[in-house]
């Protein structure tokens, strides 16, 4: 009876997992054709180079974007949902435009600021291989699915040639997590009486021009960090017609995620506590920004900025309900929201990790012979 009962339960989670999946293909259809044609598109062109780098580069730019909008333009978009989008836009447009401007004249025609330049991806690709392709279509459905991936993790990994590139780039990414997501603690819980105080009726009309600044501000940091997984694809040094190409394709491709209010993805930050108010989002902005301009000053060695966010988040919604909840069950139950919307973002994110590094390990024969060296020891 007990075996009969287990079989039971077996077959029920089978036809809910056949369900979710039918009921995704069903309401996802023209999404899911797009991919298929995508995915052929990248077969075919594989082995002409000067495509597949355009073509990868352009679809690393929108899934970069979309999936890394939760970060930088993320807050800025929920707390000016009221806002003509165009607007927006414009804003974060030209601040993208200018920043990788400086970043072309000050490197040589790179503009990464050198996060290309670290041993393990110095060298251009000059042939391409179908997964490397794949790689942002695969974001592209992540993102589809509200998962917060690594674009650092899965767009750099699949062009490393070096395995102690992708340890480096996880080390610094993981204590970048850690270090978000204890600082978000220690500057929320400080700060909650005063926020809870402040933060009460209308915005006074200066806190959306601080909002602003800070979010332009943090956008352009982040760029400074991320640039390197959109253009990975490319030369390590743009001539003024790619450099036209490569600006000019990101600026346009913000204004239709703008226009889109974010997309899916946009929902991980909506469902934080109180993020659509300007002066919480400037909060939060805020230290994101101080904190990778310290990463971004420690060395040149790319990081998941991703990583470093979900980590701010935990953190805050931890210090949130240790500092409002008085009564011991509705801290619990707090705490247990927080540790359940940590845990999700960090699963999620743990996900693209992992096919990161499956992806990595199939495309670079270098890694998968740096590592049976490890394991048979030079043998």
């Amino acid at each position: 009876m007990a075996k009969l009962k287990d079989q039971n339960i077996n077959q029920d989670a089978l036809s809910k997992v056949a369900y979710s999946l039918f009921d995704f293909t069903k309401k996802e259809k023209s999404f899911l054709v797009i991919i298929c044609i995508l995915v052929s598109i990248a077969g075919v062109i594989t082995e002409y180079t000067y495509l597949s780098m355009w073509f990868g580069f352009a679809l690393a730019a929108y899934s970069a974007i979309a999936n890394d909008s939760i970060q930088t333009i993320g807050t800025f978009i929920a707390s000016n949902h009221n806002r003509k989008w165009y607007w927006l836009w414009l804003f974060m447009g030209l601040i993208f435009v200018g920043t990788v401007t400086f970043s072309w004249f000050t490197y040589n025609g790179d503009v990464s600021y050198q996060r290309l330049q670290v041993p393990g991806l110095d060298r251009a690709p000059d042939n391409f291989v179908f997964l490397q392709l794949a790689a942002p279509i695969v974001l592209l459905v992540m993102t589809r699915l509200r998962m917060p991936v690594s674009t650092t993790f899965l767009l750099l990994n699949v062009f490393t040639y070096k395995a102690g590139t992708i340890v480096d780039v996880v080390t610094k990414s993981l204590f970048g997590y850690v270090l978000a997501f204890f600082i978000a603690i220690v500057v929320w819980f400080a700060m909650e009486r005063f926020v809870k105080n402040f933060l009460k009726g209308t915005a006074n009309p200066y806190w959306y021009i601080l909002q602003w600044i800070t979010s332009g501000t943090l956008w352009a940091v982040w760029i400074m960090q991320d640039a390197a997984n959109i253009a990975v694809f490319l030369p390590r040094q743009l001539d003024v017609w790619e450099f036209v190409g490569y600006a000019g394709f990101v600026f346009f491709g913000l204004g239709f995620l703008f226009y889109l209010k974010g997309d899916r993805i946009q929902g991980i930050v909506n469902e934080k506590t109180k993020v659509t108010d300007v002066r919480a989002a400037t909060l939060v902005d805020f230290v994101y920004a101080i904190i990778l301009f310290y990463f971004k000053m420690l060395n040149n060695i790319p990081m998941s900025t991703t990583w470093v966010f979900i980590g701010l988040l935990g953190g805050r919604e931890v210090a949130i309900a240790l500092a409002k909840s008085k009564k011991l069950s509705k801290r619990k139950a707090r705490i247990y929201r927080a540790y359940t919307l940590a845990r999700k973002d960090i699963t999620k994110a743990g996900i693209g990790l992992l096919v990161s590094l499956i992806l990595a390990l199939i495309i670079n024969e270098g890694i998968r012979q740096e590592i049976w060296e490890l394991i048979t020891g030079g043998a």
